[in-house]
């Protein structure tokens, strides 16, 4: 049933007047008879259709008020797997089977804002000391692994066989240089072929 028949019924059923209670808004005495017979107004205003409601006790829905969406908390949200592997930050650490233990829970907004995929995105931990001051040891970092154009920044990796997490700068030709924010650990230099990246490092947490 329209909103304009079920404002006629409500009327009926109530005994009330089309003119009083167009009164009872502030309107002219013809306000409520032109809605229903001519559709002028289209719609009503929103504070007259809250006091018809609640004069006639009946939702706004029912006066032409739009029904609010449904709002699914689950949906707004997504799920990145942790993954039971550490990045070193260090020597190397050997890759062990890359099972999820847990998740971190990322706003789906915030996600595609930052261009970020939700199908391949993992978090792993920091050990170590050679990414210090800017990755600590026990920092979570969320690593996208898309393949894109690639572009210097910090990267989970892996190399000989270890895992790493270091900064990754090309030096042209096909080869690339591995780098420690501790100056104590000495660049590495290597061919592309002997580079496996896993993924770019995008966002970090951390205790204080």
């Amino acid at each position: 049933m329209r909103s304009r028949e079920r404002l006629a019924v409500l009327a009926r059923e109530k005994g009330s007047s089309l003119a009083s209670l167009s009164r009872m808004l502030g309107r002219n005495t013809t306000y409520l008879q032109q809605y229903i017979s001519k559709g002028s107004p289209r719609k009503l205003e929103e504070g007259d259709r809250r006091k018809l409601a609640r004069f006639f006790g009946v939702p706004e829905t029912e006066l032409g008020a739009l029904k609010e969406k449904s709002y699914d908390a689950q949906s707004e949200w997504i799920e990145v797997p942790r993954l039971s592997v550490e990045a070193s930050a260090g020597p190397g650490a050997a890759a062990t089977t890359e099972g999820a233990f847990d998740s971190f829970r990322f706003s789906r907004k915030w996600l595609r804002e930052h261009a970020l995929e939700a199908g391949k995105l993992s978090a792993v931990r920091v050990v170590g000391d050679s990414m210090e001051p800017l990755l600590r040891e026990g920092d979570d970092l969320l690593v996208d692994m898309v393949s894109r154009p690639f572009r210097d920044g910090i990267y989970v990796l892996r190399l000989d066989g270890n895992l790493l997490v270091k900064r990754v700068t090309s030096q042209g030709s096909g080869r690339f240089s591995i780098l420690s924010q501790n100056l104590s650990y000495p660049p590495i230099s290597v061919m592309a072929d002997d580079l496996d990246l896993v993924g770019r490092v995008v966002w970090k947490s951390g205790r204080l």
